[in-house]
């Protein structure tokens, strides 16, 4: 099988220091750079962490690293204006992008897919990639054909950026899918103490729990007369990610669309 050329941008993050070890060790792929904010000019093997890596050097402009090595995908794991701007730089240089950074809106997640519609190239973009928490969102949405009313609580780090995590928000996309508009609750509710309900998609609540000790952790509540139906998925370790990426590598690779969401590519 032939390699697959990779570049990762946010090589020191934790999960971009996962996919530096997932690229490295998988057979067909290989890693040609890495884009960091800092560290230009260096090679990645001159930084902690990274010793035993081969000579693949860290580049600080995205545009200045596409120019010089001979791409075939990158991975993004930064922050959702840096990935924004590398998916599309990437894809000017007829780089296929795999984000795994959340936070993108509605009009960014448009303008890629007609910049991918217009020079036929894949692109993925994925609020998770944890197989656990796409099947999560999956059986959610198979779950909201028979429940009405469902609540989201989602639990993550307190580095986290964004509220409500991509996950949740996807989560309730594909909720309203397959379910009508319903506002929950009753119709006199009164928030106390403002905020208390969480945030509200569709008449759903999503709330976000921010705490140190926590990575990943989603669950979906559904209730209806005499029953309650709980899906829930936890991630307890970065490496839980890289099964996920490995998937939409050798996806994006093969494929000339726009995927928002991993579970559009699983079977």
């Amino acid at each position: 099988m032939e390699k697959i050329k990779i570049i990762i941008a946010g090589p020191r993050g934790r999960m971009g220091s996962e996919a530096v070890k997932l690229v490295t060790n998988t057979n067909h792929f290989e890693l040609l750079a890495v884009v960091d904010h800092k560290n230009d000019g260096m090679m990645l093997s001159d930084l902690e962490g990274f010793r035993a890596i081969g000579n693949v050097p860290i580049f600080s402009d995205i545009k200045k690293c596409l120019n010089q090595m001979d791409a075939d995908v990158l991975i993004d794991l930064t922050t959702p204006e840096v990935g924004m701007y590398h998916a599309k730089t990437a894809l000017t240089y007829n780089v296929r992008p795999v984000v795994g950074t959340t936070g993108f809106t509605k009009a960014n997640l448009e303008e890629l897919e007609q910049i991918c519609d217009q020079k036929k190239l894949g692109c993925i973009i994925a609020p998770n990639f944890a197989i656990g928490a796409v099947l999560m969102m999956k059986f959610s949405q198979m779950a909201a054909k028979y429940f009405d009313d469902v609540e989201i609580i989602e639990m993550h780090h307190d580095q986290k950026l964004d509220a409500p995590s991509g996950t949740a928000v996807k989560t309730a996309e594909m909720i309203t899918a397959v379910r009508e508009s319903k506002k929950q609750g009753h119709p006199n509710e009164k928030e106390v103490i403002n905020g208390a309900r969480g945030a509200e998609y569709d008449g759903m609540h999503i709330h976000s729990v921010r705490l140190p000790g926590l990575v990943a952790h989603q669950q979906v509540l559904f209730g209806s007369d005499g029953q309650t139906l709980t899906i829930r998925h936890d991630s307890y370790q970065r490496a839980s990610f890289m099964s996920g990426v490995k998937i939409a590598v050798e996806t994006v690779i093969r494929d000339n669309t726009f995927v928002y969401g991993l579970e559009n590519i699983l079977e």
